[in-house]
């Protein structure tokens, strides 16, 4: 039996808006894959809210731009390096939804059981965190024991399935209700100017962020000694090129350090700062090439230079 708030409910609420037959509103809500957008969480986002909202606009509402820079080390091991070039580490979709006056609740549970509930209940669709890694997918209804998850497109698959992969930790879902009020962009321009020039934590770790970390990954790429990247990955300088890459293009970010995304985020308010995160963007896309870390740390340097005065031009506007 269909559940109250179910799929099924949600293609018959598309047919009673728009007046289509069951079978094209069923085509519309399982809507065939679309391009990925330019960073998942604000295209998922985007798709959720059923294109109302720009990917920039969403980005640039979460907070769009950061920057963390961390190597760990442990005895016996290579060391790992990560740079997340996103806005970091306040929630990304929550901050979003905040900024953009929508209604919302972030729910956790350990209970499998409570989860499967809430989910069931659900008034609309959620975002739900899968795994360990916290990967958001979108659910748009269940229907007795199947759900229609979005994620790359829609599909729908067993439930019992998903609450597998779901469950990998805590069970984390956040609830989309009503928008509230109009996109309080100057809240979210704030935020990332101050995230980038500091303090972020208000601890010791702040010298990994924003500006502070960019002088920090270029002053490794430059020292020769055992905290320089010649030394640690000296025995593998494949793993720090394709981490710089996976880093700077792929991982929790768009290309380019997220930086052209965020330029059309300024294009589309009227802010400025667009052309310099434009070429801040470029130099992040060739580091993420690799090369002679003496010269990677240059561009480092330039494309720090380059934002400083991108956000010298926010914090006057």
């Amino acid at each position: 039996m269909t559940e109250q708030k179910s799929f099924k409910r949600l293609v018959r609420a598309r047919m009673e808006r728009t007046g289509e037959s069951y079978t094209t509103a069923r085509r519309h809500v399982l809507k065939d894959a679309r391009p990925a957008g330019q960073m998942h969480d604000s295209w998922l986002l985007r798709e959720v809210l059923d294109d109302e909202w720009s990917e920039a606009m969403l980005a640039g509402l979460a907070g769009g731009i950061g920057f963390m820079y961390f190597v760990f080390e442990y005895k016996g091991h290579t060391p790992t390096m990560t740079i997340v070039a996103r806005h970091h580490p306040a929630p990304f979709i929550p901050t979003a939804l905040m900024h953009a006056g929508i209604a919302h609740e972030v729910t956790s549970t350990s209970s499998a059981r409570k989860a499967e509930q809430q989910l069931r209940s659900a008034d609309g669709p959620v975002i739900c965190l899968l795994g360990k890694a916290k990967h958001p997918v979108g659910v748009l209804g269940t229907d007795g024991d199947t759900v229609a998850v979005h994620n790359r497109g829609t599909h729908v698959q067993p439930l019992a399935e998903f609450m597998t992969s779901w469950g990998q930790g805590k069970h984390e879902m956040i609830s989309i209700g009503e928008r509230r009020g109009e996109p309080d962009v100057a809240a979210a321009v704030r935020m990332t100017c101050e995230h980038l020039t500091g303090p972020v934590l208000g601890n010791n770790f702040d010298v990994n962020f924003g500006f502070s970390g960019m002088r920090k990954l270029a002053e490794q790429l430059r020292d020769k000694g055992k905290k320089g990247w010649a030394q640690r990955w000296a025995d593998d300088p494949g793993f720090a090129a394709q981490r710089l890459h996976d880093c700077l293009e792929v991982e929790y970010t768009a290309p380019g350090a997220t930086r052209p995304l965020y330029a059309e985020f300024l294009i589309e308010t009227g802010l400025p700062g667009a052309q310099e995160f434009r070429e801040s963007g470029r130099l992040w896309s060739e580091i993420a090439r690799g090369g002679d870390y003496d010269e990677l740390a240059r561009k480092v340097d330039e494309a720090r230079s380059v934002e400083e005065r991108a956000i010298r031009l926010l914090m006057s506007s």
